[in-house]
């Protein structure tokens, strides 16, 4: 099966967090472009091409979004919560990939519309792992909506 190089959206306030998994991404030679946006509000502004994107020709939709709960401002609740309402977003799967095992944010990200929650695991290595493990599933298993690559071709 060819793996679908969409673009991956990385929505993480940690610049930390953001290295460790974009680390494990390409040590599980998962090969997709990855964009990081720092904030909810810079995720937000990203996908409607609004703010710094306005008249950015290189922002794609993305084919699946790893989305971090806890930030400042608009946090990943509350992001999550706005993009499955619109009716445009909403099929973007949206991997919730926190520090958080609270069953209170389990049970609302699901609610929400998350397609999945992942605890952030410590160790580089159980990162590595959890994401060996998410790309056999949605990039191999599962079949994604069209990214504008693939909507281009």
């Amino acid at each position: 099966m060819s793996q679908n190089l969409g673009l991956i959206l990385l929505v993480d306030d940690n610049e930390d967090d953001y290295e460790a998994t974009l680390r494990s991404l390409r040590k599980n030679h998962l090969l997709n472009p990855v964009h990081w946006c720092k904030s909810g509000g810079d995720a937000r502004d990203y996908l409607y091409h609004q703010g710094k994107y306005t008249d950015d020709d290189s922002v794609r939709r993305p084919t699946l979004m790893l989305l971090d709960l806890n930030m400042p401002g608009l946090d990943g609740r509350q992001l999550l919560r706005e993009l499955k309402a619109d009716r445009d977003m909403c099929a973007i799967p949206t991997i919730i990939l926190t520090t958080s095992n609270d069953p209170k944010d389990i049970e609302e990200c699901y609610t929400l519309g998350a397609s999945t929650f992942i605890q952030k695991p410590v160790e580089f290595e159980g990162l590595t792992k959890a994401i060996q493990t998410m790309k056999d599933y949605w990039f191999g298993i599962a079949l994604l909506p069209k990214s504008d690559e693939a909507s281009n071709e």
